[in-house]
């Protein structure tokens, strides 16, 4: 360790439970960060800060506006930079004593082994059940630790998965919500800061247990309520008759941009370009908005005719003509494809029902602008 990472980790070395070895320790591991916005911001943050020698962070997204309230790895002057270049420039200059790997891409069913094994322990910073389980199944197969992290408007969730010989993501979690009934923190929103915690959190288990210190979060779900600042922990056990995962198949949930067979017909999906030529053709089609009222309040399509939140659709069924055709939307088309499959399965419509692809999103990106993307 050099005299100038001597004096960086001063704070470190004087704590009895670090000291130069747990130090060096931190300075010879690896730490895996999927996702770089609300969770990896402080999560990458704070590994780098402690003198975690070698650090892989992987993400597809660009810097938004949005994405600021929360996600402060990021500045105004990096919007529409590539999140994994802005990162890894940000960690990089906060330490540069450390190795920062950086992948602009998505871990997928085709890469994930080869990625996650190159490092000792992985940090989910993401917002969607698929990479979640994908992240769980790899590490599963390679017997990689791994830290969950999930946030919901204003709770938020830490676990320890796959450590020491403790339970998996499957074992809390078997199996994946339909697509769209769990919306991520962009539909449902989230307070600010929250993601702050959680992801410090994750930090924090990571760095334990490369220290081999304290008790982690193995085979327990921290639960936090930012309203109530309380702080619960359920505990859980491996399902031993849960088979084991020794071949990785990526859990696929089907994508607003694909057809979906389904027992009552088809889901069909059109682009809001579409939408707005045939509806100015004459085509009499009734648009139904499945999103929250707080949604509703920030934009709404012209000439919709109805709103319903998602989940409520089923007892409400009869508010909606099934004997024409039907166009649904939502923010970015996830739960307006999954209301599309319950219609669609029920056998109950009559005229076609589409799938607004996209949603408010590449309507503001296509038609019009001034429609505001949230």
């Amino acid at each position: 360790m050099t005299v100038g990472g001597e004096s960086r980790y001063a704070r470190h070395l004087v704590l009895p439970e670090v000291g130069p070895e747990g130090q060096l320790a931190l300075q010879e591991a690896s730490v895996l960060v999927v996702g770089a916005g609300g969770l990896g911001s402080p999560a990458l943050l704070y590994l780098a800060a402690a003198g975690i020698g070698r650090i892989g962070l992987i993400d597809d997204d660009d810097v938004d506006v949005t994405n600021l309230q929360r996600q402060i790895l990021h500045g105004t002057s990096e919007v529409g930079e590539p999140k994994a270049a802005s990162a890894e420039r940000r960690i990089s200059d906060l330490n540069p004593e450390i190795a920062v790997e950086s992948i602009q891409g998505r871990l997928d069913a085709t890469n994930a082994l080869e990625i996650i094994g190159r490092y000792d322990i992985i940090i989910d910073g993401t917002d969607n059940f698929e990479t979640r389980y994908l992240i769980g199944d790899a590490c599963e197969i390679l017997n990689k630790p791994w830290i969950f992290g999930s946030i919901h408007r204003f709770e938020g969730q830490v676990a320890t998965f796959n450590y020491e010989g403790g339970p998996n993501y499957r074992d809390l979690f078997p199996e994946p919500p339909e697509d769209g009934l769990a919306p991520n923190c962009a539909e449902a929103g989230v307070l600010g800061v929250l993601p702050g915690i959680i992801g410090s959190i994750q930090a924090t288990e990571a760095i334990k247990a490369i220290l081999g210190v304290g008790d982690s979060l193995n085979g327990k779900l921290l639960v936090v309520d930012a309203l109530s600042m309380r702080f619960r922990t359920l505990s859980f056990t491996k399902d031993e008759s849960r088979e084991v995962i020794t071949e990785l198949k990526q859990d696929t949930v089907e994508s607003c941009s694909s057809d979906s067979d389904s027992p009552g017909g088809v889901m069909l999906v059109i682009s809001p370009v579409e939408f707005v030529k045939r509806r100015d053709s004459g085509w009499d089609a009734f648009l139904l908005d499945v999103r929250r009222s707080e949604e509703e309040a920030i934009a709404t399509l012209p000439g919709t005719d109805l709103r319903i939140e998602h989940n409520q659709v089923p007892s409400r069924m009869p508010e909606i003509p099934l004997d024409r055709d039907i166009v649904i939307y939502c923010r970015s088309g996830s739960r307006s494809a999954a209301v599309a499959r319950y219609l669609v399965s029920s056998g109950l419509a009559k005229g076609e029902v589409y799938n607004l692809r996209g949603g408010i999103h590449e309507w503001s990106d296509t038609v019009n602008q001034n429609i505001i993307k949230y």
